[in-house]
C-alpha cells in the first residue's frame, strides 16, 4: 500500500512539473520573443519608408544623408558631408530625420482683416492711443 501512494506521488509530481515547464516557455516567449519580434517588424517598416534625403545614423554611429538607394543591391548610398559612402541597407540604424515633403497647399484669399469682426469694440472705436508703457513713459 505504501509503495502505491509513492508511485501517485510521482505521477502528480509529474504534471506540476510539466505545468511548471509551459508556464516558463509562455514567460520565456512573452518577455523575450514577441518584442523582439516587435522590433524587427519596426525595423522593416523604417526600412521600407527610405528616401532620398532623409538623415539617417548607421549601426557605426556614422551620420549622414541618403543620397541614393538601390533596391536591387540592396545598397544605400550616404552623403556625409560631401564625402559619399555605400553601405548595406542593413547597416542603417534609425532615421533621425524624414525629408521634407513638397506639400503646395494654396492660401486662400477668403480670409481677410475685412471679413472678421473687431474682438473688442471698444478698442476699435477708440481714436484714443494706448497707453505708454513704464519703458516709453521713463524716456
Amino acid at each position: 500500500m505504501l509503495g502505491n501512494l509513492a508511485i501517485g506521488a510521482a505521477a502528480g509530481g509529474g504534471y506540476s512539473t510539466l505545468l511548471i515547464l509551459v508556464v516558463f516557455l509562455g514567460l520565456m516567449y512573452f518577455l523575450m520573443l514577441r518584442p523582439q519580434q516587435k522590433q524587427q517588424k519596426k525595423h522593416k517598416d523604417m526600412m521600407s519608408q527610405l528616401k532620398k534625403g532623409d538623415h539617417v545614423i548607421t549601426i557605426s554611429r556614422l551620420h549622414g544623408v541618403i543620397d541614393e538607394i538601390n533596391q536591387a543591391d540592396q545598397t544605400v548610398t550616404l552623403d556625409c558631408d560631401g564625402i559619399y559612402l555605400v553601405f548595406d541597407l542593413r547597416a542603417i540604424a534609425q532615421v533621425t530625420s524624414q525629408a521634407p515633403q513638397a506639400v503646395t497647399a494654396p492660401v486662400s484669399a477668403d480670409t481677410t482683416s475685412a471679413d472678421t469682426p473687431a474682438e473688442n469694440t471698444d478698442e476699435a472705436a477708440s481714436d484714443e492711443p494706448a497707453e505708454k508703457t513704464d519703458d516709453e513713459s521713463a524716456k
